[in-house]
C-alpha cells in the first residue's frame, strides 16, 4: 500500500483522507471485480450453450422429418405420353416401375333407356284454335317477337293463339302460305300455294319456327322434323302432358316403384315428373334419372360403370309405364373396360379406374379415359429425400461447427488463445461422439446400405463435418434401392435416426444441466459480491468516521498549540 500517504497528519499541509479512504476501499474491492469477470464469463458460456442446445435440437427435428410422413416410400408418377389426359397416382410403397397400359375398351354404363315419345302431342284435334302460345306443350317456351315467312314478317305476342298465328303467317304472305296442325303426327306444317316456302331472316326475334321444329327443304310444303309435345316438367305429374294413363295408383293418387330394389313413392296430384326424377337420383338406388326433351323420353344410367344390369318393377299401369320405363325400354349393358400391362394378358375392370386389383401393381391407380397405350413410370421421390437427408446434414455440420469454432484454442508463437467452451471437455466430447454415430456402420442390415459411405456421403477431409462427396451414388441408391435407404435410416433401435434421435435427446438434458450448473453459479457468485459490498460499505463508513475523529483531534491540537504560543510571547514581552 506504498500509494498511499499520510504524513503531515498535524502540520499544516492539507490532508486528502477522502482519496485514502478511496485506495483502501479499491484495494479491498479486487476480489469483487474478479467474481464480476467471472459472472461475465458464465453468462458468455450459458449464451452459447443456448445456441448449441437450438443447434441440437435443430437436428433432432431434421431427423424426426426423415422418419414422418413416409419419406423413403413415397412416390412420383409420370407418364411417357405428351399432353396425355390419363390421371395416374401412387400410393406410398407402391412398386417401382414402367409400366405400358393398353387400353382396348372403356368401361361404360348400364343404361335404361325409355321408349320415346311418352308426352302427348299439342292437341287432340286439328283446331288449334283453344292453345295459348304461352301453354304450348313444348319443350322450349316460345318468346314473343317477330319471325320471317318467305320475306314477310309475322308477329306473335303470348296471348295468341296457336291459330292466331296460322291466321298471321297467311295474312302476311297475302293469303298464300297456310299453317295447320296434325294431331296423329304432332306436326305443324306450312304450305305455299305458288312458291317454295322460305323461312327465317337474321333479324327474327321470336324463336318460334325453332319450336315447331320448322326448318327449310326447298320445296313448297315444310312439316315440323319430330313431335312437338313434351313433358311439363315442373308440373303435377296428372298435367304433365304425359299421353299414357296412370291407373295404379290408389284414389289419392299414391304410388310406388322400385329401381334396383329401392323403393320410390309418388302422387300424380302433387308431385312433378322433376320432383320424381330427383327423388330418384337421391334414393340410394346407384342411377341417375334424366329427361331427353329431342327425343321425349327418360333414361336411367347406372351410376358406375360395367357389366351390370339394372331393375326397374311397377304394377301395370303406374308412372313407370307412363315414362316408357317398363315394357318399352331398353337395355343397354354396361361395359368392362379391357387391357393389359406390359403386353399382358387382357385384364378386365369394371371401372376406368385401374388399381392395383385389377391389375396387380402394388399401390398404383390408373383413371383412363382414352383407347390408347401409354407407359405410366413409377419413381421414388428422390427429391424430397435427398432434401431431407441434406438438411440433416446442414444440420449435423452446424453442430459440428459451432462446438468446434466456441472450444478451440490457438497457439501463435507464445500467444495462446481461447474460446468460450475452451475448457469444457464435455462439449468436445459431443462433437466427437456425433462424428462416431454418423461413422458407425448399421448392424443387421442385409441391403445395399449399411452406412454412409454406401450413399456417397464421407467426412470432408479437412473437418469434422459431413458432405455429399458423390452425387450419382446417392441418386442411384435412393432412385434403386429406396428400402435399403430407409432400413438405414429408420430400423428400431438401431437405424441412423433412432440411435441419433436417442443421444441427441440425451445431449439436450446435459446442456441443460450445464447451464443450470452455471447459472447456479452465477447466482452463487452474486451471492458473495452482495456480502462483499457489505462489508465494503461498512468499512468506509469506519473508516470515514476515523479520519473525521483524527481531524477532529489535529484541531484540537492546532487550537491548543495556538493558545499555548501566544501564553508564550505574551510572558516574554512581559
Amino acid at each position: 500500500m506504498s500509494g498511499i500517504q499520510i504524513s503531515g497528519l498535524l502540520s499544516n499541509s492539507a490532508f486528502d483522507w477522502k482519496s485514502v479512504v478511496d485506495q483502501l476501499i479499491a484495494a479491498d474491492s479486487i476480489p469483487i471485480t474478479t467474481l464480476t469477470a467471472q459472472k461475465t464469463a458464465n453468462t458468455d458460456k450459458v449464451t452459447a450453450l443456448a445456441s448449441l442446445k437450438t443447434s441440437l435440437a435443430d437436428l433432432q427435428e431434421s431427423l424426426q422429418t426423415i422418419r414422418a410422413g413416409n419419406l423413403f416410400s413415397s412416390r412420383n408418377v409420370s407418364s411417357d405420353t405428351t399432353g396425355t389426359t390419363w390421371k395416374s397416382n401412387s400410393a406410398s410403397g407402391a412398386t417401382i416401375g414402367a409400366y405400358k397400359f393398353a387400353v382396348q375398351q372403356l368401361a361404360t354404363a348400364s343404361r335404361l333407356q325409355g321408349g320415346a315419345n311418352i308426352g302427348s302431342g299439342l292437341a287432340t284435334t286439328s283446331d288449334v284454335s283453344g292453345l295459348t302460345i304461352a301453354n304450348l306443350n313444348v319443350g322450349t317456351a316460345v318468346t314473343a317477337g317477330n319471325f320471317t315467312v318467305n320475306g314477310k314478317t309475322v308477329a306473335v305476342a303470348l296471348t295468341d293463339s296457336l291459330q292466331d298465328v296460322f291466321d298471321k303467317i297467311h295474312t302476311a304472305t297475302g293469303n298464300d302460305v297456310t299453317a295447320t296442325y296434325d294431331p296423329t303426327s304432332d306436326h305443324v306444317t306450312l304450305h305455299s300455294a305458288t312458291t317454295h316456302v322460305v323461312l327465317g331472316a337474321s333479324n327474327d326475334a321470336s324463336n318460334f319456327l325453332t319450336v315447331m321444329k320448322l326448318g327449310n327443304n326447298d320445296t313448297d310444303t315444310v312439316e315440323s322434323s319430330a313431335l312437338l309435345g313434351t313433358l311439363k316438367l315442373s308440373n303435377p305429374i296428372i298435367s304433365s302432358g304425359l299421353s299414357g294413363a296412370i291407373t295404379a295408383v290408389d284414389p289419392s293418387g299414391n304410388g310406388s316403384f322400385t329401381i334396383n330394389g329401392v323403393n320410390i313413392a309418388y302422387n300424380v296430384n302433387t308431385d312433378s315428373v322433376s320432383a320424381v326424377m330427383s327423388r330418384i337420383n337421391k334414393a340410394g338406388a346407384g342411377v341417375t334419372a334424366s329427361y331427353d326433351f329431342a327425343g321425349d323420353r327418360m333414361t336411367l344410367t347406372n351410376n358406375t360403370t360395367g357389366d351390370v344390369g339394372m331393375g326397374a318393377t311397377e304394377a301395370t299401369g303406374g308412372l313407370l309405364d307412363a315414362l316408357g320405363l317398363s315394357t318399352a325400354a331398353t337395355l343397354t349393358r354396361g361395359k368392362n373396360a379391357l387391357f393389359t400391362v406390359n403386353d399382358g394378358a387382357v385384364l378386365t375392370s369394371a371401372s376406368n379406374t385401374l388399381d392395383a386389383s385389377v391389375h396387380g401393381v402394388t399401390g398404383l391407380s390408373v383413371i383412363v379415359n382414352t383407347k390408347s397405350t401409354q407407359t405410366v413410370n413409377v419413381e421414388s421421390d428422390t427429391a424430397s429425400m435427398t432434401s431431407a437427408i441434406q438438411d440433416f446434414l446442414d444440420k449435423f455440420n452446424a453442430v459440428q461447427n459451432f462446438i468446434e469454432t466456441n472450444s478451440k484454442t490457438t497457439v501463435s508463437g507464445t500467444t495462446v488463445s481461447t474460446s468460450i467452451l475452451s475448457d469444457n471437455r464435455e462439449v468436445q466430447n459431443w462433437a466427437t461422439q456425433l462424428r462416431a454415430l454418423a461413422f458407425d456402420q448399421v448392424s443387421g442390415l442385409t441391403g445395399t446400405v449399411s452406412r454412409f459411405d454406401n450413399l456417397g456421403i464421407d467426412f470432408d477431409s479437412t473437418s469434422g463435418t459431413l458432405t455429399i462427396k458423390n452425387a450419382d451414388k446417392l441418386a442411384t441408391a435412393l432412385a434403386d434401392h429406396p428400402d435399403d435407404v430407409q432400413a438405414f435410416f429408420l430400423t428400431p433401435s438401431t437405424g441412423l435416426v433412432s440411435k441419433g434421435y436417442t443421444y441427441l435427446t440425451s445431449l439436450i438434458s446435459a446442456d441443460s444441466d450445464q447451464q443450470e450448473r452455471i447459472n447456479q453459479q452465477s447466482s452463487d457468485i452474486d451471492a458473495q459480491i452482495a456480502t462483499m459490498q457489505t462489508r465494503l460499505t461498512a468499512e468506509r463508513d469506519r473508516l470515514t468516521t476515523s479520519f473525521i475523529q483524527m481531524l477532529d483531534a489535529q484541531s484540537t491540537a492546532q487550537s491548543q498549540n495556538t493558545t499555548l504560543t501566544n501564553a508564550f510571547f505574551s510572558n516574554n514581552n512581559n
